[in-house]
């Protein structure tokens, strides 16, 4: 194993707690223990919560270069009325959200209403006002190739800054093969527009093994300075734990 290029997937972990019992005191016993797994003053990227637990976050985090993630837009099925899943958006922004990760509109996807789904993604990208914004595409939801391809390009016309495998909430979170058509679409978008989109490789990742295979898919499509925290993640729980333990062993 190369150990510097573990430690920067290291520093690209998104790490997350998205539990039904979640509530102020188990966050802020996961934030403590999250800046506990220090590296040489080498931290994850951010700490992803639900919006009810963001500025719980934002207080515990302040001032040590973890950022704050919430997931919002009626995550994970995306099933609210627009106007409802915008105000979420706002509201975790509002509450200290450095980075917003919501959920494509599948239904509308699935039934081809493609304008529809990118003007979804450019009001919730309005609602973040400057801040980061992950567009979870739940390829275990689509199909075909060619829809997860679809999905890629109007996420990222819609002016998502990240596009996101998984939700890690339904039975197929990320794979390879979809991680593979995702990352060839940002990098077709890159030779058009110029402009280098993320890609974020979350749900099911608990092995060091797994996270390290979509670095290396990442560093072999996009290249070797794409695997860095402004432009690759990893959403992981166990995984932190598991690839810290490795690199401290």
């Amino acid at each position: 194993m190369d150990r510097e290029f573990a430690k920067r997937v290291f520093s690209c972990i998104d790490n997350t707690t998205l539990n039904a019992t979640d509530n102020v005191s188990s966050v802020k016993a996961f934030c403590r223990r999250t800046l506990e797994m220090n590296l040489s003053s080498l931290t994850v990227a951010a700490v992803c919560v639900y919006p009810s637990l963001v500025r719980t976050a934002a207080g515990d985090l302040k001032g040590s270069g973890v950022k704050v993630a919430s997931v919002a837009g009626a995550f994970p099925h995306g099933q609210l009325p627009l106007k409802l899943r915008v105000e979420e958006v706002k509201q975790a922004v509002n509450d200290g959200a450095d980075e917003v990760d919501i959920v494509i509109n599948r239904g509308l996807l699935l039934a081809g209403e493609y304008d529809a789904v990118r003007d979804e993604v450019a009001q919730m990208k309005e609602a973040c006002g400057g801040k980061t914004l992950k567009v979870i595409l739940e390829t275990g939801e689509l199909p075909s190739p060619a829809l997860i391809r679809k999905a890629s390009e109007l996420a990222i016309e819609g002016g998502a800054d990240f596009i996101k495998t998984s939700t890690g909430k339904i039975g197929v979170g990320s794979t390879l093969e979809a991680a593979e058509v995702m990352l060839k679409t940002i990098e077709n978008y890159v030779k058009i527009c110029k402009k280098t989109i993320g890609f974020k490789a979350a749900g099911g990742i608990r092995k060091p093994e797994e996270a390290l295979a979509y670095a290396e898919l990442a560093k072999k499509i996009m290249g070797d300075g794409y695997i860095n925290n402004q432009t690759f993640r990893i959403g992981a729980s166990s995984l932190t734990e598991n690839i810290y333990s490795l690199l401290t062993f």
